[in-house]
C-alpha cells in the first residue's frame, strides 16, 4: 500500500484514531475532573495522567526509532519532519492558552472530541468553543500575514 491508495489512508488514520480514542478513554483522559485532579497538586493531587503521558511517550520514544529506520514510512514516499524549530512568542502565547484553557476546562482538543462523540455535556459545549477559537485565530493569522505581505 502506498501513497496513492487514498482507502489504505483514510482507512489507517481512522484505526489509528479510534487506538487514539480507545486509550483517551480507558487512561481517564475524557474525564475532565480527572485532569483538573492531575493538575492540583497542592490539593488531592491524582497522578495516574503522568502515568498514562509516561506510558505514551515511552510506546513513541521506542516505535519512532524502529520507524525512521525505515527507507520509507508504509503509506508515504518519505517521511515529513516538520522545518520549524524556534520557540518564539507565537509558540509561547498558544502554549499558554493551551495551558490555561486545559486547566479551566479540564479538557484538550483530542479527549474533547472523544468525550463529545460520547455525548458529555461539558465536552459538547467545549467542542464549538474550541472550534470557533481556531477559526477566529485562523481569521487574526490571515490578516497579520497579509498586512505583513503589503508592508514588505
Amino acid at each position: 500500500m502506498r501513497a496513492t491508495d487514498s482507502t489504505g489512508i483514510s482507512l489507517a488514520a481512522f484505526v489509528c484514531g479510534m487506538v487514539f480514542a480507545l486509550g483517551l478513554g480507558l487512561g481517564g483522559m475524557t474525564q475532565p475532573s480527572k485532569v483538573v485532579a492531575f493538575l492540583d497538586i497542592t490539593g488531592e493531587w491524582d497522578a495516574s495522567l503522568a502515568f498514562v503521558m509516561g506510558g505514551a511517550l515511552a510506546t513513541h520514544a521506542l516505535l519512532r526509532r524502529w520507524i525512521i529506520a525505515r527507507p520509507t514510512p508504509l503509506l508515504a514516499s518519505s517521511f515529513v519532519v516538520p522545518a520549524l524549530t524556534d520557540i518564539d512568542g507565537r509558540l509561547l502565547c498558544g502554549s499558554a492558552i493551551f495551558g490555561v484553557g486545559w486547566g479551566l476546562a479540564g479538557f484538550c482538543p483530542g479527549p474533547a472530541i472523544v468525550a463529545a462523540g460520547g455525548g458529555a455535556t461539558a465536552a459538547l459545549i467545549f467542542v464549538p468553543a474550541m472550534l470557533a477559537g481556531m477559526l477566529l485565530h485562523q481569521r487574526i493569522a490571515g490578516r497579520n500575514e497579509a498586512t505583513r505581505r503589503r508592508s514588505r
